[in-house]
């Protein structure tokens, strides 16, 4: 038995927990609606046929649509958030795949909806919105969906595509429950023989350890539990590229990645200017390999070795309420109605702090419409004051879309997604660079800083290739076996870390456990978005208020406009590879003061 156990759920006071029954008081209450749901998909079904018959037809059905969104949400909401409390609970598990069948079912009844839009005609439409001035609001909405008319089917194909949709959830699903419910991994041992437990949040942590012996045995704990299931693990991700590959060849697109984006409206050259940018500046990464190697003093630096910090004995344990009160004083900058709604989350029944027994691992922020939830694990860590910033930027950013925006266009798209958080992240660290006067604290800092670039920058562009290529193999019709999955993920992680760590064969197998290699084409967005958030911070500490405000307005707009207008309104061109190679310039000032720091 471990000496450091993880607690269960109800070891845990309540004021840590986040407040679910903010969404139902009850399980009752969510079963009403999801009655309540069905109900709606028979109204919205009515309209079939109707659309082009009507500017009042059309209004009414997308307000119908509108409705069952608000309630959709709060359903799912509730379902997910109590399954992830504790993963091992099979009720909550129910609920979750019961409002996703109905769901599927509705959209299965909302199928004619696209294809009816499409065919109504451009005259046509434009008298609808002079006969129906409130139609104007969705105007943005219905240009968006014809835009995309070549991609969208016959009704009878978009309904068996829709009928499809639970099973395409299936890789995901058995990811989810088989590496957070079902997979157990050995204690980890450090040099004084003491046992440490290995989960998903407490990983990093151990990884983090100046004791080398149990960062190793940790590893090793992680990746072999993943390496004795390496076929079960490559034939779940296999079938989710090939579930994308489908939906892409079903709707007429040219690959995957251009289906995955298009929705969103980003230009696939987005996706690969980060990849060329990132491999035109790996001599950075291979700069700070060699500056990690020798300032550890090891012959041979490990993957293990990757994450404890260089700069010994500055690390302290920080309380959850000492990282707000930090965390409220660097975000201080973007005004004090930013604040008011920081202190909200904080004392409102946000956020959900501390790991429990079978609890979801990670972090992440779900912007419900009541308020958002934002699951936490937090350790104590510099790293976990860091996540509590990054998912409160998600959550601010989902409040004020919510608050801001009508239903249509309340919800951003993933490209901006991780922009409000990591600029958080930015502007903690430049506030805690500012008033550090200590040479070596100064130093601790800048190494994180620096690992942010090394996980945030260059290791998410890394999954972006890798989920590139796997999902170009798929089209091409190859197989993905284990042996060739571990192949590619090897051969990357030499790329991208360059001749001075030692490729440990476990490493091989970190695809295995990565959550975001089922979300869609996602990761790159962290690499793009810290980009922009390096940019953003910097003009919201130099530009005064005028900046903060204009990143507010960013915050507020939802999807009101692309992601590439959005982020041009606050200052920053993601349509070109500049602010990757600035923030990648900024790595380079930063290693420059850290081997200056060092010398001295």
């Amino acid at each position: 038995m471990a000496e450091n156990r993880v607690p269960q759920r109800n070891e845990l006071p309540d004021e840590t927990k986040w407040a679910i029954n903010d969404i139902y008081p009850t399980d009752e209450a969510w079963e009403e609606d999801l009655k309540k749901l069905s109900e709606y998909g028979e109204e919205l079904e009515s309209y079939k046929g109707r659309l082009s018959q009507s500017a009042q037809a059309l209004y009414d059905c997308l307000q119908c649509d509108d409705k069952i969104n608000v309630v959709a949400d709060s359903l799912i909401n509730y379902a997910q958030r109590k399954s992830d409390e504790d993963t091992r609970v099979s009720k909550y598990q129910d609920l979750c795949g019961r409002s996703i069948s109905v769901i599927v079912q509705l959209n299965s009844r909302c199928s004619f909806m696209s294809p009816e839009i499409v065919s109504i005609s451009d005259e046509t439409l434009e008298s609808f919105y002079k006969q129906e001035p409130r139609l104007e609001l969705y105007r943005l909405a219905l240009t968006r969906i014809r835009r995309q008319r070549e991609h969208i089917l016959s009704d009878a194909e978009e309904r068996i595509l829709s009928l499809s949709a639970e099973l395409g959830q299936s890789p995901e699903n058995i990811f989810n429950m088989f590496s957070d419910a079902d997979l157990k991994f050995p204690d980890a041992k450090g040099s004084d023989g003491k046992t440490h437990q290995v989960t998903h949040g407490t990983y990093i942590s151990l990884m983090q350890s100046p004791d080398r012996k149990l960062r190793e045995s940790a590893f090793k704990s992680m990746y072999s539990t993943y390496t004795s299931f390496k076929n079960t693990m490559a034939a779940t991700l296999s079938a989710q590229t090939k579930k994308l590959d489908f939906i892409a060849k079903a709707r007429k697109y040219g690959s995957a990645l251009e289906a995955a984006l298009d929705g969103n409206e980003i230009p696939v050259s987005v996706y690969k200017n980060l990849i060329e940018a990132v491999h035109s500046n790996m001599e950075q990464m291979y700069r700070y390999v060699r500056l990690r190697k020798k300032l550890l003093g090891v012959d041979e630096l490990h993957f293990y070795d990757l994450y404890t910090p260089i700069v010994p004995d500055c690390d302290v344990k920080i309380s959850y309420e000492d990282a707000k009160k930090e965390i409220k004083d660097a975000l201080s900058v973007l005004g004090e109605d930013y604040i008011a709604i920081l202190d909200e989350g904080f004392s409102s029944g946000w956020c959900d702090v501390y790991e429990n027994e079978g609890k979801c691992s990670g972090a992440y922020s779900a912007g419900a419409r009541v308020h958002p939830f934002v699951l936490l694990n937090y350790s104590g860590t510099l790293d976990s004051e860091f996540t509590v910033a990054h998912e409160m930027g998600h959550a601010i950013h989902s409040y004020l879309s919510n608050k801001n925006q009508p239903v249509a266009y309340s919800e951003y798209v993933i490209f901006v997604a991780e922009v409000a958080s990591t600029c958080n992240e930015a502007l903690l660290m430049q506030y805690l660079l500012k008033k550090s006067t200590d040479k070596k604290r100064r130093a601790f800092l800048i190494n994180y800083f620096l690992e942010q670039f090394r996980t945030t920058l260059f290791r998410q562009t890394m999954f972006a290739e890798f989920e590139l290529k796997i999902n170009e193999m798929t089209q091409r019709g190859e197989s993905l076996t284990e042996e060739v999955l571990r192949d590619i993920y090897r051969d990357l992680n030499k790329l991208y870390f360059g001749d001075d760590i030692v490729i440990d064969e476990e490493i091989a197998m970190e695809w295995a456990r990565i959550p975001h290699f089922y979300y869609n084409f996602y990761v790159y967005q962290y690499s793009t978005g810290y980009a922009a958030a390096i940019a953003l911070s910097q003009k919201i500490l130099n530009g005064g208020k005028e900046a903060a405000e204009r990143y507010k307005d960013f915050l507020k707009g939802g999807c009101s406009k692309t992601p590439i207008e959005l982020l041009s309104g606050a200052g920053v061109d993601m349509a070109t590879a500049q602010p990757i190679n600035e923030a990648i310039a900024l790595m380079g000032r930063l290693l420059d003061e850290m081997e200056s720091l060092m010398e001295e």
